[in-house]
């Protein structure tokens, strides 16, 4: 497993330890998990602008058209 050392203000650092220690997790376990969500959203949100022309030729304008479409 590789490390990761970032630099954090003292405000979100007592942030991340109340909220590790509210979910019973420690602070790295917890932003772990973080940094797997918000590749997530990158990975979809890079998916969405990479389809969106071809989603707009379709006349799939926002998600709701697409749930229309699906539905």
């Amino acid at each position: 497993m590789a490390t990761l050392t970032i630099r954090i203000d003292d405000r979100l650092d007592a942030e991340l330890r109340d909220m590790a220690a509210r979910t019973g997790t420690g602070k790295s376990a917890f932003v772990r998990e973080a940094v797997r969500r918000q590749l997530a959203i990158a990975r979809l949100e890079e998916l969405r602008r990479r389809v969106a022309p071809f989603a707009e030729a379709q006349g799939w304008l926002t998600d709701e058209d697409v749930f229309d479409e699906v539905s």
